[in-house]
């Protein structure tokens, strides 16, 4: 260890500012033109972008420059002028552009490319609504064509696994970046229509620069997509990102995540209805035996009511309630009367002549007649019958 030079030890944030220091105080302000790519408008209102040319690209921002990058018009593809200088982003270690001010210097080659094929293909009628073939409502298999180790791929897969994984995957894998990637995802859509062996085609990759996603404007790729009797999803990079094979295919997905809710969204609608269809079918037969059920329960009280046996023990009761009732008014007239008669008997007792007998006192008959004498004129000399309680005699008058 003899041999090695003595010098100072840096710490990696020490070289890097060391690094800034020499970039930045190299270079003063300058104007860079080159081509736009990878735009991104922050909602913090900072611009991220790329500058490139045939050979090269350099990482630029533009910070606080949203608004003006908007009334610019400023996409992808866009050829400007920036006005600024080399800074290096410590963090990261690396260095970049940052404008200051950019203008507009006209259209990049790709993006003229692009708008070239898409003009020709659209006069052509290729991406005419009436070509447009429909979603099948249930697929059975769908056939994917991109990367096998893609990220594309492995969120399609999830998705369409967390939903639907009874669905039948086949991926035909294939280049999604260079010059052999448009040659192999047409053979892809070739061999689908070629071997019906799928219900619906999904051509997909990630998110990526106009450059990575060239080849999904390519023209026989294209063309092979729009005459595809299969129906055909293209999902290419993200939301903000649009390829011809966008316009050739029957369906546009903004990503590849979209593309398996979209290819899966009638499974699970309909499996939404069939639910529902489902639970109202069963409400309304537990409506339709419970009301059911209630007229029987009616009916038959209805017709047990109306029965011989339940209309004679209708009538025996009546019997009862008629004995009843007569039994209690000839009782009730009994008791009257007999009340009446212990009342005239009574009278009839108190008047008992035979009771004043008793009393001392004597009853006078005619003894010829056997009638009471009620009169003191009498002839003298006659025969009369004293009777008393205990007996008779006779006397004669004087």
């Amino acid at each position: 260890m003899s041999d090695v030079p003595q010098a100072p030890v840096l710490t990696v944030s020490d070289a890097n500012r060391a690094v800034r220091d020499v970039v930045e105080g190299a270079f003063g302000p300058f104007w860079l033109a080159g081509e736009v790519g990878s735009l991104i408008i922050h909602t913090s209102g900072h611009v991220y972008f790329t500058l490139k040319d045939q050979h090269t690209q350099i990482k630029a921002c533009w910070f606080g420059g949203a608004g003006r990058c908007r009334e610019m018009g400023i996409a992808n593809g866009s050829m400007i002028e920036a006005f600024g200088q080399l800074t290096v982003y410590e963090v990261r270690g690396e260095y970049q552009f940052s404008a200051r001010t950019m203008r507009l210097a006209g259209v990049g080659k790709l993006q003229q490319e692009f708008e070239a094929i898409k003009a020709r293909l659209e006069a052509e009628g290729l991406f005419s609504l009436d070509r447009k073939k429909p979603i099948p409502l249930l697929p059975g298999t769908i056939g994917v064509i991109t990367s096998p180790s893609g990220a594309a791929v492995k969120d399609f897969l999830q998705i369409i696994n967390r939903r639907f994984p009874n669905v039948h995957i086949r991926i035909y894998p294939c280049l999604v970046q260079g010059e052999q990637a448009a040659a192999q995802a047409a053979r892809g859509v070739a061999f689908f229509n070629q071997t019906r062996s799928c219900d619906v085609i999904v051509v997909t990759r990630g998110g990526g620069s106009m450059e990575d996603l060239w080849c999904f404007n390519d023209e026989q790729l294209a063309r092979t997509i729009a005459a595809s009797t299969i129906p055909v999803i293209s999902a290419v990079g993200h939301e903000r990102d649009f390829t011809i094979c966008d316009f050739a295919a029957d369906l546009r997905a903004p990503t590849p995540s979209a593309a398996a809710e979209l290819v899966i969204s009638h499974h699970e609608e309909l499996f939404n209805r069939l639910t529902r269809a489902e639970r109202s079918l069963h409400q309304s037969l537990s409506l339709g035996i419970a009301q059911a059920r209630s007229r029987l329960e009616r009916s038959s009280a209805a017709l047990e009511r109306h029965t011989p046996e339940r209309t004679l023990l209708l009538f025996k009761q009546q019997v009862d309630e008629l004995d009843m009732r007569m039994s209690h008014l000839v009782r009730s007239r009994l008791d009257g009367e007999r009340a009446r008669l212990e009342r005239v008997s009574a009278a009839l007792f108190a008047q008992n002549p035979e009771k004043l007998l008793e009393r001392g006192y004597a009853l006078v008959f005619d003894p010829a007649t056997g009638l009471p004498v009620t009169s003191s004129r009498l002839p003298q000399d006659m025969s009369l019958t004293l009777r008393f309680a205990d007996g008779e005699i006779s006397v004669k008058t004087e």
